[in-house]
């Protein structure tokens, strides 16, 4: 019987993370949930094959989960508003929320050390969520206003999502005041470098609360 794909035990560690969190003992126990389990979780070392050393095994996890939530915004319908696709992924956080702030934080730290926090992360997260959204949505954007609007969605998204993470009850309508008072989406340069601002501050809080630094 050929051993299973990393790609497979990755899909099944995934309904895992509520109880588990992003960890290699999630990964761990994706095993057990093979149509013909196995008898005991996998061992650290078979972990570190299949998905990588320390850190790296959760940073897999942890992209595979990303990678999920853009695919849980097109939902069951062939199209949607922004609106609704932002709502969608904003959902898609909740059975997970509590290990969000540790999973972002050491998403935003180099496995080298340098620079002590890379945006990087945080900022290729927002741009994918806010291309589907438009993606979703048909948006006809071009050019310039193809960059002004993706920009400031992916402001817009990050900052309730981050205030998801202290107030998941008022989240949903904290979005909704975020798009209604950007207007048309088409937002001026300075409010995207406001935007910006706040969420790289937000998440190196994120990162020093967690003792990742």
């Amino acid at each position: 019987m050929a051993a299973p794909s990393s790609a497979r035990l990755l899909k099944l560690a995934l309904p895992l993370i509520s109880e588990h969190g992003f960890t290699r003992v999630a990964l761990s126990r994706s095993v057990l949930h093979l149509p013909t389990p196995h008898p005991e979780p996998l061992s650290d070392a078979a972990v570190s094959a299949l998905f990588g050393h320390g850190n790296v095994a959760r940073k897999t996890l942890f992209n595979a989960w990303l990678e999920g939530g853009i695919e849980n915004m097109q939902g069951s319908t062939t199209s949607a508003s922004v609106k609704e696709a932002l709502h969608a992924r904003l959902a898609y956080n909740d059975p997970v929320l509590e290990h969000l702030p540790e999973a972002f934080a050491l998403l935003a730290v180099p496995e080298s050390g340098l620079p002590p926090i890379d945006p990087v992360p945080a900022l290729k997260h927002a741009a994918r969520v806010a291309e589907q959204a438009c993606h979703i949505s048909g948006d006809p954007s071009n050019r310039l206003n193809w960059y002004t609007k993706r920009a400031t969605l992916m402001g817009i998204y990050s900052a309730a999502e981050l205030h998801q993470l202290n107030s998941p009850k008022t989240a949903h309508s904290f979005l909704d005041t975020l798009l209604s008072t950007s207007a048309t989406i088409n937002s001026s340069v300075e409010e995207v470098k406001l935007f910006s601002s706040y969420i790289l501050r937000s998440w190196a809080g994120i990162v020093r609360s967690r003792d990742i630094l």
